[in-house]
């Protein structure tokens, strides 16, 4: 296998990795990020200038501080990348993300949505106090420590109901899969609205 066919099967191996992910953002991102780490051979400036470019853009979609300027200059560069690199390689990035992203997610992350609901910036665990039966199972699985609050005891009150301290919550999941009533909930971040899991 020459290395020009070796280059070309890891491109193939990234596209297959990057399509596991949810998030188009995210399925971008990391076939852009990988491309750079491997089989771009910086030749040419147009693939090598705008897949850093991109990165950059597609890095703040993901943590929330990406502008509209953010959202043109995606599908100008990648326009570009197509039009411009001098390599299949380059093109074919181009088209990976042309063809993975559209506006409307794009414009979803600026708004704080993530449709695939991977993006840890716009989502949080939250656990209604109705449903809540403070049996501390909850409590027990966060590795993390970031459920507060006590296991209610039939002869106390005042006891503090169980919250979960938003900066140290990692987003693992644990707390909703043991949780019995269904309390703990996925939330849009800045809506504030159930997202699902």
């Amino acid at each position: 296998m020459t290395q020009k066919e070796q280059k070309e099967k890891k491109l193939e191996d990234i596209k297959k990795e990057a399509e596991q992910k949810n998030c188009p953002v995210q399925r971008s991102l990391y076939f852009i990020e990988e491309f750079l780490a491997g089989p771009m051979c910086g030749k040419c400036f147009p693939c090598s200038f705008g897949s850093y470019e991109a990165r950059i853009r597609f890095k703040r979609l993901l943590t929330g501080t990406a502008t509209d300027e953010d959202v043109k200059s995606i599908k100008r560069i990648a326009s570009n990348m197509i039009e411009a690199s001098m390599c299949k390689k380059g093109k074919d990035t181009a088209k990976f993300i042309l063809d993975n992203i559209d506006l409307k997610d794009l414009t979803e992350h600026l708004s704080g949505v993530c449709s695939g609901n991977d993006c840890l910036a716009y989502f949080k665990y939250i656990i209604i106090p109705e449903k809540c039966n403070t049996c501390g199972i909850c409590l027990g699985v966060c590795k993390d420590n970031a459920i507060t609050g006590e296991k209610k005891k039939t002869y106390l009150s005042g006891y503090h109901p169980f919250e979960i301290a938003q900066k140290r919550c990692t987003k693992c999941g644990e707390c909703i899969k043991v949780c019995p009533t269904g309390a703990i909930v996925v939330v849009n971040a800045t809506v504030k609205e159930p997202v699902g899991v």
